[in-house]
């Protein structure tokens, strides 16, 4: 059963409020940045903190790559998966908490341009 697209406009992480890759396929809500995964069982999002599965390196590996592939797409505050580019293979931004990637850092200095 696939989500409704107004739910997942909705849908964040519980702990870190930030957005979320849908796999349809698999029943699966993923955060990348904090490697939690979160079931859907019979259609309901299990969203509860305390429920979410640790994710290790090759399964991660494997989401971000299906990810890369077109497999996921995000939830609120949603977008592309370009926009978890930071987590994805190859790219040199990191993703910030609100699931934007954050801009490269000038020589020297310690802040974001």
């Amino acid at each position: 059963m696939v989500l409704p697209e107004a739910l997942l406009k909705i849908l964040v992480c519980p702990v870190d409020k930030g957005c979320l890759m849908y796999f349809a396929d698999e029943n699966l809500l993923y955060n990348p940045r904090l490697r939690r995964a979160y079931r859907i069982e019979r259609g309901v999002p299990v969203m509860l903190a305390d429920r979410a599965e640790p994710v290790q390196d090759p399964e991660h590996e494997r989401l971000l790559m299906r990810a890369r592939d077109g497999a996921a797409v995000l939830s609120a505050p949603g977008g592309p998966v370009a926009a978890l580019a930071g987590l994805l293979p190859g790219s040199s931004y990191p993703v910030t908490a609100s699931g934007g990637t954050a801009a490269p850092v000038a020589e020297g200095r310690s802040t974001p341009i």
